[in-house]
């Protein structure tokens, strides 16, 4: 903001982020010139006191009561107004700081002999340091597979339009990022940073009606689009760049990058979520990669510009011209009669006129992406064989390392139901009300009898009809869409082998699959509850023993997917018992697999909070249990983590090539073994004990809780925002159990506690030094990576967290007396026993440049959180209207205070 070098005196900045404190000085300038053009120069004043009081707070200790008496009863107007302009200042210092990413990692690129830690030249040169031979580095690579999987978030959904604005002030900073430009450029580049800010200023941050599954789809479209489609073949690139350096020449890659989504496809909790969207999802993703592709085609035609006479070209690509001219003779009149000398634009002109067929599933249509596939080498042969490496040759690569990856399909659309919902429509298929409460093995015992023979009365019953048409719908889709396009059925809630084996029974009633060739389905049950991670491999165990499962997955190339919860683990037990049920069961299911000859794939269900399962990607990676990792890493990917980690193409290629290298190193090199790990997964055992049953005994067994949760939190806002298209609560019952983890710990985190994240964690620690003694316990907190991961991740949310501000929101409840005090004293034994553990005087002391992000945002957060409070006491009081000012501003803070703290959802 105008005088925005005041706010930053108290916050040093290295020498290396020097460029970033200009970007965010230069982008606060131009959102207060924003501000006082937009609204006036007395409310730009407003903003520029409120900060100053928010940094006095923080850097000088006066007293909370100091901000909050200047927001207490503002006009509602005003009050949004505020929210937007902290708003407005907290996307420009994540802009600057994703452009700073980018500039780090530039600066390590043209340093030699320097490469940037975690990226690919640093993993494959630590890898040959410690003797990995080049073979058995090209064998892992060849099995090696990443696949980051997108889904519907109902917390954050930045709108497209915001979204472009977004990208222009990013295309600014970067052409300037080295400060290269002239003072004319530099002018330029300016006003068109003003012009996106201000236009941003005046679009609204979310549309008036709630989204649609199809609007979702369309948010998540534009990263696989605009960002993921432009890197991958440069991803690639790099990749053999790094690894002919490594000593491995000539390696030709396979697909390593996949990605798929769950929106269309996720019909958990979900009602508005089945067949319709499944079919509406597959077509609208084929359509927008099929003008992807047939948009490149048009590109490489006005490249590829050799003439007969200058150039050679191979007979076959030329026989292959003349057979697609007589199948498409319209497409080959069509081209100009000047370039009938130009093969190669006449070839590319009869592609996309095929995959103009292939769009409309009329006349000369390729089968699948294969055919396609095989055209373009075809024409990448006759390059290469024609001194036409340069001559293009580089860009038909680019297109067929894409459609290699992105198929006919765009994303694999993974399928999700809750096994109840199964267990419902087999009891109205079999007319057996009591189907649900038989015991497990008497219902496969029917199953597999269903599998044998699915002849059964079609019942009067919606939902019964509701299932079946999914794996209709799905029976349809794959022999059009290719195998490909649809991900594993997976079933959330799975408690025993029974549910597994009614998806199968299920789609065979449904007509997919032939009793001869099995169901074309990878089935991956989720366990969810720590209860549920325990009793998993009892679980996998009988299920692999089951002779008709058994067939399934070996139809399927005996590779087991299963799904891990995080989220709602997390909030069942508390982060301690989940990270450690989470990590036991990776152990024990690893192991089992090997018993039993399959190959076993997780699938993390991560979030982006840290009590979802969010962190660093490659720490968890490197934390994994040995031999878990085994060359694969399936994740889900959702909300702000999206945006942050494939909102810029340079930082969603930094992360990718990051997860590979982490899965290169866990599957050739996995952490030795570690002759105190034993007695650690004790003391972990211990820990995690005393931990689950503080978080269980305050969450579920202490009466008024759910009462004090609803009124010391904005969960009743978040329970009625219009961003996303899927219920908060799994049915309609009431209490933490029913409510589902994204606002859960959305709520949480809004009001600047961050209880999910470290309840019970102080306790269990406590109990930890008790038993074992403080150094014992710090020696496991430096030397286990598993363990050294969690604390980490807790001391951050701990730093983003304010007991202060949240004591404003607490005394909204009758029972803020009963409940804050023991949630402020858990909040210290936390913060105190990390402190100890890791020898240190204050929080983040070992990450100056995280300490200092938050040091950034916390004058602008704390505002719109004191805001939060007031208004919520006022929406409240006004009998909670959802529609009008008092919500409007309600909303706004929310957007706010998640764009502030980060990681929230």
């Amino acid at each position: 903001m105008s005088s925005d070098a005041d706010s930053l005196r108290e916050i040093d900045f290295p020498p290396t982020d020097d460029l970033l404190r200009e970007d965010v000085k230069r982008l606060g300038a131009l959102v207060g010139d924003i501000l006082a053009e937009q609204v006036s120069p007395e409310f730009l004043a407003e903003v520029e006191a409120l900060r100053v009081a928010a940094i006095r707070r923080r850097e000088a200790g006066a007293p909370l009561a100091d901000v909050a008496e200047r927001l207490a009863g503002l006009p509602l107007d005003r009050a949004e107004l505020l929210v937007r302009a902290f708003s407005t200042y907290f996307g420009a210092v994540n802009l600057a700081e994703r452009v700073h990413r980018i500039r780090r990692r530039r600066d390590y690129q043209r340093l030699q002999g320097a490469p940037q830690p975690g990226g690919l030249d640093d993993v494959l040169g630590r890898l040959r340091a410690e003797g990995v031979a080049p073979a058995d580095i090209a064998a892992a690579v060849l099995r090696l597979r990443i696949e980051p999987v997108f889904t519907a978030h109902p917390t954050e959904a930045v709108r497209r339009a915001l979204l472009e604005k977004e990208s222009e002030l990013m295309r600014c900073l970067v052409e300037d990022i080295d400060r290269c430009l002239t003072p004319q450029e530099r002018r330029a580049g300016l006003e068109r940073m003003r012009l996106a800010l201000t236009a941003g200023w005046q679009t609204a941050e979310t549309p008036a009606a709630r989204p649609t599954v199809a609007d979702e789809f369309e948010h998540v479209a534009w990263y696989l689009t605009e960002v993921l489609y432009r890197v991958l073949p440069v991803f690639h690139e790099d990749l053999e760049r790094a690894l002919a350096e490594a000593g491995v020449q000539g390696l030709d890659l396979p697909p390593l990058l996949g990605f798929g989504s769950w929106v269309g496809g996720d019909m958990d909790g979900n009602p508005n979520v089945g067949a319709g969207t499944i079919v509406a999802a597959l077509a609208r993703q084929r359509e927008l990669v099929l003008g992807l592709y047939r948009a490149e085609l048009g590109r490489l035609g006005s490249l590829l510009s050799q003439t007969e006479g200058r150039a050679e070209f191979s007979p076959d690509l030329l026989a292959r011209i003349e057979d697609y001219a007589a199948r498409l003779p319209e497409a080959a009149a069509a081209v100009r009669q000047r370039h009938a000398d130009m093969p190669y634009r006449r070839y590319t002109a009869l592609l996309a006129a095929r995959l103009d067929a292939t769009l409309v599933q009329d006349g000369f249509a390729y089968r699948d992406a294969g055919e396609f596939v095989a055209d373009i080498r075809l024409l990448e042969a006759s390059l290469a064989a024609h001194r036409g490496e340069h001559a293009g040759a580089f860009a038909v690569r680019r297109l067929r390392r894409r459609v290699e990856a992105f198929g006919f399909h765009l994303a694999t659309l993974d399928l999700r139901q809750e096994s109840a919902v199964h267990d419902a429509a087999l009891a109205a298929l079999l007319d057996d009300p009591a189907w649900p409460e038989r015991p497990w093995s008497e219902r496969a015992e029917r199953l597999r009898g269903l599998l044998a023979d699915p002849r059964v009365p079609r019942p009067d019953d919606d939902g019964a009809r509701r299932v079946l048409a999914v794996f209709a719908a799905v029976a349809e889709a794959l022999p059009h869409y290719g195998a490909r396009a649809i991900g594993p059925y997976i079933i959330s809630m799975s408690r025993s082998a029974a549910d597994a084996l009614a998806v199968l029974a299920l789609a065979r009633l449904g007509g997919l699959g032939e009793a001869a060739d099995g169901v074309p389905l990878d089935v991956a049950p989720l366990f969810e509850t720590v209860d549920d991670l325990e009793a998993a491999p009892e679980t996998l165990r009988s299920l692999l023993a089951d002779p008709a499962y058994r067939e399934h997955l070996r139809r399927r190339g005996d590779r087991q997917v299963v799904m891990l919860g995080y989220s709602d683990s997390a909030k069942d037990g508390g982060l301690v018992a989940s990270r450690w049920a989470l990590q036991q069961v990776q152990v024990r299911l690893t192991a089992l697999a090997k018993e039993a000859g399959i190959r076993i794939a997780f699938f993390h269900g991560r979030g982006g909070s840290l009590s979802r399962g969010g962190g660093k990607t490659e720490r968890a990676v490197i934390a994994a249990p040995r031999g878990s990792v085994d060359g694969y890493l399936r994740l889900t990917e959702q909300g702000e983590v999206i945006h942050r980690k494939y909102g810029t193409r340079a930082i969603a290629l930094r992360n990718l090539e990051q997860a590979t290298g982490a899965v290169l190193r866990a599957s050739l090199r996995p952490r030795p073994a570690e002759s105190r790990e034993a007695r650690w997964r004790d003391m972990a055992t211990t820990i995690a004990a005393a931990a689950r049953a503080h978080y269980r005994g305050l969450v579920y067994a202490t009466e008024g809780f759910v009462d004090y949760f609803r009124e010391a939190t904005p969960i009743d806002v978040i329970e009625r925002l219009r961003i996303g298209s899927r219920p908060s609560k799994r049915g309609q019952a009431g209490g933490v159990r029913s409510l589902r983890a994204i606002p859960w710990v959305f709520a949480w985190s809004q009001c600047r506690c961050g209880l999910t994240a470290w309840l019970g964690v102080g306790t269990g620690l406590a109990e930890g030094i008790e038993r074992f003694g403080r150094e014992a316990m710090a020696e496991m907190a430096r030397d286990w990576p598993f363990f050294a991961t969690l604390v980490d991740d807790v001391e951050m949310v701990l730093a983003k967290s304010d007991l202060a501000i949240f004591e404003v929101y607490s005394r909204l409840s009758p029972a803020h007396g009963r409940f804050f005090p023991a949630i402020a004293g858990e909040f210290a034994r936390t913060r105190d026993t990390i402190l100890s553990l890791k020898g240190a005087e204050r929080l983040l002391a070992g990450d100056f440049r995280l300490r200092t992000s938050i040091r950034l945002r916390n004058p602008y957060v704390d505002p719109i959180s004191l805001l939060q409070a007031d208004l919520l006491a006022r929406w409240r009081a006004a009998g909670r209207p959802e529609d009008g000012p008092l919500f409007r501003a309600l909303v706004a803070t929310v957007n706010g205070i998640a764009a502030g703290v980060q990681n929230t959802g």
